[in-house]
């Protein structure tokens, strides 16, 4: 008769559920903040290498020219000097569509050669503040970088690299967008 009176319960109480839940939730929220993180880091690393493949690909394609003169952006994409993750449309973009160069974050990119035609300019729109001020305060090198541009901000070659506390000072507010434009000889 005991036996009869006797109620057992199995599983788990809801105390313990919400515990589980709120563990999940703290995991869940580390983790797409590392991932964030971790994509900022990359398209900061991949607008530097895009950058640098430019400069590569224009002073070949320009190797045995005396001058710029004719480069832009749909000249650029005619002679493949523009990298296929840099066209919206990868390899098969048509040369109309050759204003349509983008950066990693998304942002226009326009190449063109100066008015005497000596130098080029390679130009980034579309950069937050921390892109715009880890790029501004990149160190290029000095073999051809004529001048740097951070907004409205021109340094000239001796003034390169740029320092980390003017970069951030040109380079806007946390909602702004920024460009950078490189000159180089």
């Amino acid at each position: 008769m005991n036996m009869l009176n006797k109620i057992e319960q199995s599983g788990r109480s809801m105390v313990e559920m919400l515990g589980v839940l709120a563990i999940i939730g703290v995991l869940s929220v580390g983790g797409i903040s590392g991932y964030s993180k971790a994509m900022a880091k990359y398209k900061l690393t991949k607008a530097q290498d895009q950058m640098s493949m430019l400069l590569i690909n224009i002073r070949t394609a320009f190797s045995g020219s005396p001058s710029y003169q004719g480069l832009n952006n749909t000249t650029a994409v005619q002679l493949n000097i523009v990298p296929a993750d840099m066209l919206p449309g990868g390899l098969g973009v048509s040369v109309g569509a050759a204003s349509g160069i983008v950066n990693a974050f998304s942002g226009a990119v326009t190449i063109t050669a100066t008015e005497n035609n000596q130098h080029f300019q390679i130009k980034f729109d579309g950069l937050g503040k921390e892109t715009c001020t880890s790029l501004a305060s990149s160190d290029w090198g000095t073999e051809g970088l004529d001048s740097m541009t951070v907004n409205a901000k021109t340094y000239n070659q001796n003034e390169l690299p740029v320092s980390a506390i003017s970069a951030v000072t040109n380079c806007g507010n946390a909602n702004s967008t920024n460009a950078i434009t490189w000159e180089y000889y």
